[in-house]
């Protein structure tokens, strides 16, 4: 064979075979897909449709936040919750807020045994794995501070002692939109801590006729104990840390960054996103990138999460209020101004 002629069994990859090649993750993301999928299967027994809000809470889960839940009463917040929870094998506890809720019904307190004659701590029902916290508005504000430690750094502080809450440990909130007697406004500091603000909508016409179907199939019975339990503690914690894994370019930071900037610079935005808000969208983005099969975060990842991180997170001006404009609204103009990165 003469030296000009090409040896085809030596011939490298083209450009274009390259191109052509299947993508590899770097990442093995299987107990991802195994968690998602499991999780989805067993709350789509009882629940009709809200696929966004079920992928939201499993994209929180992942990226270790809690989530606040807001929709008009009858659209399956609690009850999705619930759900989820049955799902976990791990401790679940409810707190139904109500004007009267002290913060030690929520954290806890120190009880004299005269046994010992000592103070016992007494744990409330704060601590578990996942916590539900029904109509979070409806208690004031010293009640809701009683969450701002423990949100934060996963811990209570008592009597100058410090407990710490076993991992997972998710708070989930709901709370009605349309409903202001009896009620307390969220701090910002308090609404700071919630990873998601979820809105729930009303199910489509096609769907509503399922739920009917599917209640009367179960003759008007509810039996959640019925799914399984599919996902333990120990494997949450293994794929949080996957998740936690995906990568980001330094250019998918700096675009992240840049939107959260806008925000405070926004004519229409009076309180712009905190840092915190920046670091959130990128935690989120890392679980919806795992939950759709990939080791690395893409623009559409901060796109389908950017709404939720941030509709709580930013005040709008008092003019735009009166013209009737919303968080979401204004988020779509911020990130429409923002380059893309390639």
């Amino acid at each position: 064979m003469s030296t000009e002629e090409k040896d085809p069994t030596n011939e490298q990859p083209s450009a274009e075979n390259e191109e052509k090649a299947p993508f590899e993750s770097r990442t093995d993301l299987s107990g991802v897909e195994k968690l998602v999928e499991s999780i989805r299967t067993e709350i789509g027994k009882i629940i009709v449709g809200q696929h966004r809000m079920v992928d939201l809470l499993i994209a929180a889960l992942l990226a270790d936040g809690h989530v606040l839940i807001e929709g008009v009463p009858g659209v399956a917040k609690t009850l999705t919750t619930k759900l989820l929870a049955q799902t976990i094998s791990a401790d679940f506890s409810r707190i139904q807020f109500t004007p009267d809720l002290m913060p030690a019904d929520v954290i806890g307190t120190s009880v004299f045994n005269p046994k010992t004659t000592d103070f016992e701590f007494k744990e409330g029902p704060i601590f578990s794995n996942l916590v539900l916290i029904d109509e979070i508005n409806r208690s004031p504000a010293k009640t809701q501070a009683a969450l701002f430690e423990v949100m934060e750094e996963r811990q209570i502080t008592v009597d100058g002692k410090t407990y710490f809450m076993e991992p997972p440990f998710m708070v989930i909130a709901t709370q009605n939109p349309i409903e202001h007697e009896g009620t307390y406004r969220l701090p910002e500091a308090q609404l700071d801590r919630f990873l998601f603000r979820i809105d729930v909508p009303y199910p489509s016409l096609d769907e509503e006729v399922k739920i009917l179907s599917g209640s009367y199939s179960r003759k008007n019975k509810l039996d959640i104990s019925a799914l399984d339990k599919v996902i333990s503690a120990e494997e949450i914690a293994k794929q949080r840390n996957v998740a936690a894994s995906v990568h980001v370019e330094p250019e998918l930071m700096k675009y992240i960054a840049q939107i959260i900037q806008n925000t405070r610079n926004s004519s229409s935005v009076s309180i712009g996103a905190s840092p915190r808000a920046s670091v959130f969208v990128m935690k989120a983005a890392q679980a919806w990138a795992a939950m759709n099969g990939r080791d690395f975060i893409t623009p559409e990842d901060v796109k389908e999460v950017i709404n939720p991180v941030l509709r709580h997170r930013i005040t709008l001006t008092p003019e735009k209020e009166m013209e009737g404009m919303k968080p979401d609204q204004v988020i779509q103009i911020i990130l429409e101004k923002v380059e893309v990165p390639r």
